[in-house]
Formats: structure tokens, C-alpha cells, sequence
């Protein structure tokens, strides 16, 4: 690792000399993204809060490129460190633009008056969260998601080493979700830019994030990288997660699985991904099914191992055996209707080719996801 350029070393945080998470020790190389994660409450915006200073350090020390942040000059911090925080500021008739050349005012001197290469960074900072449009109106009469983005322009406009993000993605819509965690990531390979936010997405945690803080009370309990992090079970346990399940392997999570007391009578025949939204409403419709057969690198064997009363499945590039293709035709003889998903089957996949012809052979009711594409099939 390359020399840190940030680091908390034995950081303890809370309000009134109450610690709320004791001990923290972690160190960053310029241009690396650390993100927190936890349940709500935890105790990410605190640490969040006391690294810019809204809340005073209990113990231990915050460094910026080898220095106490304590013994930086505001004006240096203010050029080092931008900050985008939950709190909702206030402005008197301020536009987008002018909210966001507010960045400039470390580098703009006494009188606060824009040059025009300040001009230059607003413009480029604002087209770079797609907030040009908007720079117009007034700040106060857009919407959460657009304050978000030009929040972030006013941050970027700062032309900070490190910026500080408390939730940033919460007010955006998918697409600007994706754009934001785009831009972060050209930010830090263009301007080896430094970033610590916390995010409750976890699927974009794991994606962006070179080092993971995992917060949960008085103690940290994980910091590594995203593999290191997401190992199965371990999410699940951080967030104490009952009513339904997160799959670390994928990022993904399912709601409860239909009640598993009920005897299932529907066969599920799936593969390739085809059947995940037929798993959704059957989910939706509490109702219990069974299927298979499934390879276990399978687009659709997480969901289904999530919300299926049984799964039959093969180890994966490995032929389907003959114990596995019984289990699957005793289970289609319990069930009174197969769904087919099936849309095609390739020539290795004969096995759900052959089940379905048992399913015909056994006068089992089917019905295809797919019904133009078996019109006329024996």
C-alpha cells in the first residue's frame, strides 16, 4: 500500500465525552474510497461528523498527509477537505450556479470576487453531476435529489484532496445513483481524489468501495475490502437480518420465502435466468413451490435458494446426475402444475428438456412462460 494520506488512528466518537464507537484505526492511500456501512444508528454519521469537525474528537488522532488535523489552519483544511452532509441548508435566494461557486471561496481571497478560471471549475463541476440545466433556479424550490447533486457540484468546485459524504446517494433516482458513483470513481482515477462516505446501498458499497468500514456500536466490527467483507453470512449478522435474506455473493435480497409449512404444489422449471420474476410473484402470492433443475452457477439459483420450499441443483459444469434428475421427476409427480420458464434449451441442458417431457408424459398441467414458442410441440 502506498503511503496513507488519511487515517484515524485509535479515533474514539460520541457527543458530550459520551463514545459512541470507541477505537477506530484504519489508514487510506490518496485516491482510495472508504465507505461505512451498519445498521441505522450505528454510529457512521458521528464518525462522519467529528472527521470535519462538527463534533469534537474524544481520543485518538484524525490525520490528513501525515498531519493532526487539529493542527491544520482552516483556510488549509478548507482547501484539502470538502464536506456534503444529510443537513439540508438554507439559502435566501440563492440560484443552483451561485450555491455551487461557493466551493470557490477558499481560493477566491477577502473579497470573495470569481476569476475567470473560478468560473471555469463551476461550469465544469456542475456539468459533471448534470446540475447545468438547473443553474438557474433557486436552490430552495428543487427537489431533495437535485440539492443532492448540487451539493455534490459545490463540493467537487471546492477542488478538495478528500471529500466527506454522509449518505449521498439517499435522494437520487437509480440512473443518478449510478452517475454519482461514476463520477466518484473519475474523480479519483483523474485527481486521485479521496473519498469517505457512508451508504446504505450495499450493492453499490461492494462495487465502488476499495476499503469497507463495518459499523455496529461501541466497536467496529469489520474493515477490509469489499471480498473481505461480503463472505457469506457476515451481512446478514452486521444487520441482524430475519425477515428475509441477503446474499453476499451477489448483493442481493429477497423478501421472506412463501410459508415453507404448506405443501408445495407447483414445479418451477427454470434456468438461465428465466424464471427470477416468476419467483417474485409466486413470492408475492405467499405461495410454495419447488424447483429445478438448476446448475449452481445459475442466474437463477440465489433467488431461487432464497425463496423455494426445495431446490434440486447440480454442481455446476458438472453432467446432471441420475439422483438428481429423480429427485426432480418425484417432485414434479407431487406437484399438480409445472410452470415452465423456459424459453429455449441448449444442448447442454437436455436434462430440463427431458423433465419437461416427463411432466407431459405424467399429464401433469403446464404452463409456458413462453406459449408461442411450443405451439404444436409434442
Amino acid at each position: 500500500m502506498k503511503k496513507p494520506y488519511f487515517s484515524l488512528d485509535h479515533l474514539t466518537v460520541g457527543y458530550q465525552g459520551h463514545a459512541v464507537v470507541e477505537d477506530i484505526s484504519i489508514e487510506l492511500a490518496k485516491g482510495q474510497i472508504l465507505t461505512l456501512i451498519g445498521p441505522n444508528g450505528a454510529g457512521k454519521s458521528t464518525i462522519l461528523k467529528t472527521i470535519v469537525g462538527q463534533l469534537p474528537v474524544i481520543s485518538g488522532e484524525i490525520r490528513i498527509d501525515q498531519k493532526n488535523i487539529a493542527d491544520i489552519s482552516r483556510s488549509e483544511l478548507s482547501r484539502k477537505m470538502a464536506v456534503v452532509l444529510t443537513e439540508k441548508i438554507k439559502t435566501e435566494l440563492m440560484t443552483c450556479e451561485e450555491v455551487v461557486a461557493t466551493g470557490r471561496f477558499p481560493y477566491t481571497g477577502r473579497f470573495g470576487r470569481l476569476s475567470e478560471d473560478d468560473y471555469r471549475v463551476v461550469e465544469e463541476s456542475m456539468e459533471l453531476v448534470h446540475v447545468t440545466q438547473i443553474r438557474d433556479k433557486d436552490f430552495m424550490r428543487i427537489s431533495d435529489g437535485q440539492r443532492q447533486r448540487v451539493m455534490l457540484a459545490r463540493a467537487i468546485c471546492q477542488e478538495p484532496d478528500i471529500i466527506i459524504l454522509d449518505e449521498p446517494t439517499s435522494f437520487l433516482d437509480v440512473k443518478y445513483k449510478l452517475e454519482f458513483l461514476s463520477v466518484l470513481q473519475k474523480l479519483r482515477s483523474m485527481k486521485d481524489l479521496t473519498v469517505v462516505m457512508s451508504i446504505h446501498e450495499l450493492e453499490l458499497a461492494e462495487r465502488v468501495s476499495d476499503r469497507i468500514l463495518c459499523v455496529n456500536g461501541l466497536k467496529i466490527d469489520g474493515y477490509g475490502s469489499a471480498e473481505e467483507i461480503f463472505r457469506p453470512g457476515y451481512i446478514t449478522s452486521l444487520f441482524g437480518i430475519h425477515a428475509g435474506s441477503f446474499d453476499e455473493s451477489n448483493t442481493s435480497m429477497e423478501l421472506k420465502a412463501p410459508d415453507r409449512e404448506r405443501q408445495p404444489d407447483l414445479f418451477v422449471l427454470a434456468g438461465a435466468g428465466s424464471a427470477r420474476s416468476v419467483y417474485g410473484k409466486l413470492q408475492r402470492e405467499n405461495t410454495p413451490f419447488i424447483t429445478g433443475i438448476l446448475y449452481e452457477n445459475d442466474l437463477d439459483y440465489p433467488v431461487a435458494s432464497a425463496l423455494a420450499a426445495q431446490v434440486i441443483s447440480t454442481p455446476a459444469f458438472e453432467p446432471v446426475s441420475e439422483d438428481a434428475m429423480r429427485q426432480a421427476q418425484e417432485a414434479v409427480n407431487s406437484c399438480r402444475k409445472v410452470i415452465c420458464c423456459r424459453s429455449e434449451f441448449g444442448s447442454l441442458d437436455t436434462c430440463s428438456e427431458q423433465l419437461l417431457d416427463y411432466a407431459r408424459s405424467m399429464n401433469k398441467e403446464i404452463d409456458f412462460l413462453y406459449a408461442d414458442r411450443y405451439n404444436g410441440r409434442k
